[in-house]
């Protein structure tokens, strides 16, 4: 019997308007049998085609979709509606979404790392909108700044740098001269949060191929939009409001963004129950997540145990 041949991505991926901000949507639909509806938020710095892998995996419990967040991924940014794309902003999108697409159905969200701040966010501001919920699920997610394992001099210049360049002209020299591909290919690996990434790289190409991608990446994102979340990321609390859902919690084992018990920690606040799973991502997430093989780690076998569940 020949091989089925692999899907591509850009066969499901279609327009997305919401809010007078066009982007796109991946989309997914369920395989026979399975009926679950599978919300999947990305995080900082991420496209659609960064998260393929991962919406492969999910596809095996039910459908998945995956929307652009706006001024990520190539999306029209908050500033383009003459709005500050902060969480709150972000929230209210995610809730407009779900209204739109589920209506009447439950649907399970998992948010990647800031996506999952993201969500919880929205169910904070729309304690409604937990009844909707069938499950939530928290991919290296994170509630509160004192997360991140950050020195307090590096997280106070990280701040000090992105409150200069969500403002222009400063975000304007930023995308022009410090995302100039030339300027990237020499230097980015380089920085202390790269590093990670690039030390996975098994050789040239593939340093080549990894190199491409960041690259492709950073001019996906509006620059304004990426600095202001970066302060708010920064500066997170969401610790001081209640959501009533569990929550299952994917840590990774060799983590360099976060401290796992303090995030915990923090989860068990917000969480009425708190479900954790761990694994080894060889850092926060993989730089490239090409197809399911790789994205598998992210989905350990706990939680597609409890993704297999019958609703």
């Amino acid at each position: 019997m020949a091989r089925k041949a692999p899907r591509n991505p850009a066969d499901f991926i279609v327009p997305l308007n919401i809010n007078g901000m066009e982007g796109r949507m991946l989309h997914l639909p369920a395989p026979k049998g399975k009926h679950r509806d599978i919300l999947f938020v990305y995080g900082h710095h991420s496209s659609l085609e960064r998260w393929w892998g991962v919406m492969e995996v999910l596809n095996r419990y039910g459908s998945v979709t995956m929307p652009d967040l706006p001024g990520f991924g190539g999306m029209d940014s908050f500033y383009t509606i003459g709005k500050k794309p902060s969480i709150d902003a972000m929230a209210d999108y995610l809730a407009a979404f779900i209204l739109l697409r589920y209506k009447r159905k439950k649907v399970v969200i998992a948010g990647m790392s800031f996506g999952f701040v993201v969500a919880t966010r929205m169910l904070q501001l729309y304690p409604e909108l937990t009844d909707k919920v069938d499950m939530l699920v928290s991919i290296v997610g994170f509630s509160h700044h004192d997360d991140f394992l950050f020195s307090k001099s590096r997280r106070w210049g990280y701040l000090a740098l992105a409150r200069t360049f969500k403002h222009r002209p400063f975000s304007w020299a930023f995308r022009y001269i410090a995302l100039n591909p030339t300027v990237l290919r020499k230097a980015y690996h380089r920085t202390n949060n790269a590093k990670h990434k690039f030390a996975q790289a098994t050789d040239l190409a593939d340093f080549d191929r990894m190199m491409d991608i960041e690259i492709g990446l950073w001019h996906d994102n509006e620059i304004r939009t990426y600095m202001y979340i970066t302060v708010e990321m920064l500066t997170i609390d969401n610790c001081n409001v209640r959501v009533d859902l569990p929550v299952w919690h994917v840590s990774s084992i060799s983590d360099h963004f976060f401290n796992n018990y303090l995030v915990e920690q923090h989860l068990q606040v917000i969480f009425k129950t708190f479900h954790p799973v761990q694994t080894d991502l060889g850092s926060h997430a993989p730089s490239v997540i090409a197809d399911a093989k790789t994205a598998e780690p992210l989905i350990p076998p706990k939680l597609r145990r409890a993704l297999a569940r019958r609703k």
